[in-house]
């Protein structure tokens, strides 16, 4: 077995092992594409890091376990709130410093611009929101002091309930009603999080990374607890085509059911992969910028719910 498969093969398998049992709406995990620049290799050197990153996705196909519904096969008004789509703009503002090789530190903060149409129950007409806001915050610490080239680390961190998670409908006879919990920009919760990476080299041409990243919430809030989730993230990249990165990632994403008096459990929850190619852009000896096109390869939710076809994103980043 090759050096790159040795490691990815053994990240893989442990975190296939636990998907079956998790699941993910797109609807609260939102973009899964792996943007962590330590992660990946990009912030092994000692000091200041910046980076902004934006992603659009569209989610208008309904989908039912694993297959894609038509609208009109479901005739209104329905007994149950069915989402019609939710148009997502959304911008990740990170900040990472490494205090020496072995250690480092990195904070996000998003902030969400989403339009949202739903049928609300009982209802022929639909039902609009358009919000847009800070979300939940990340910290994350991490130790790659294990191996002298940094390759392996740990992080483990907290998310904090900075997002609101009052916001109402503008439009329709919903007008004034607050959105389903996993609509708004936070989940009220403070969540623990914990994750493990490895990267390193096949050869001088090509770069591998993997990341598992779990996330736990950690108490309940007005009714409302968001599924326990983890994300599995593997990437190869080529390294000699001059300024120019090619790069391509496959994404897991995992999470179980809501849970609480306000969840909507029986639709939510799924397990989501996605391929995503990519390039990256070296702009400068301390700027490099990327974009990317998610994908979705396999698709499996709880109930109803509403996924896009394709996710883009694009990102810099600064070294200081």
């Amino acid at each position: 077995m090759s050096r790159l498969s040795r490691p990815l093969a053994s990240l893989a398998a442990a975190a296939l092992a636990t998907l079956p049992g998790v699941a993910a709406a797109c609807s609260t995990c939102g973009c899964s594409l792996n943007s962590d620049w330590a992660s990946q290799g990009y912030a092994t050197s000692r000091g200041l890091h910046l980076s902004l990153r934006q992603d659009y996705f569209n989610q208008s196909r309904l989908v039912s376990g694993s297959d894609r519904v038509a609208f009109g096969s479901i005739p209104l008004p329905s007994e149950d709130e069915l989402q019609r789509k939710t148009i997502n703009r959304n911008t990740l503002l990170g900040l990472d410093y490494s205090f020496n090789r072995a250690w480092g530190l990195s904070v996000q903060l998003p902030w969400f611009s989403r339009y949202h149409e739903t049928w609300p129950e009982g209802e022929t007409t639909l039902s609009s929101s358009r919000g847009q806001g800070i979300g939940d915050i990340r910290v994350v610490a991490r130790y790659q002091g294990f191996s002298p080239d940094a390759g392996l680390g740990v992080q483990f961190g907290v998310k904090l309930a900075t997002g609101t998670f009052k916001q109402t409908f503008d439009a329709g006879s919903a007008a004034g009603e607050l959105l389903d919990r996993g609509l708004q920009r936070g989940t009220g919760t403070t969540d623990a999080l914990f994750g493990v990476y490895k990267f390193g080299y096949l050869s001088d041409s090509v770069g591998y990374f993997g990341q598992a990243m779990g996330e736990v919430a950690m108490n309940a809030r007005d009714g409302f607890r968001p599924g326990n989730s983890l994300n599995v993230n593997l990437g190869l990249r080529y390294l000699d085509a001059g300024m120019f990165v090619p790069q391509v990632q496959l994404n897991l994403h995992g999470e179980q059911r809501e849970s609480g008096a306000f969840a909507d459990r029986a639709n939510s929850g799924a397990t989501l992969a996605y391929l995503s190619p990519g390039l990256g852009v070296k702009l400068g000896r301390r700027v490099d910028a990327f974009v990317f096109m998610q994908v979705p390869v396999h698709e499996h939710v709880n109930g109803l719910q509403i996924e896009p076809g394709r996710l883009w994103s694009a990102g810099v980043q600064l070294r200081l």
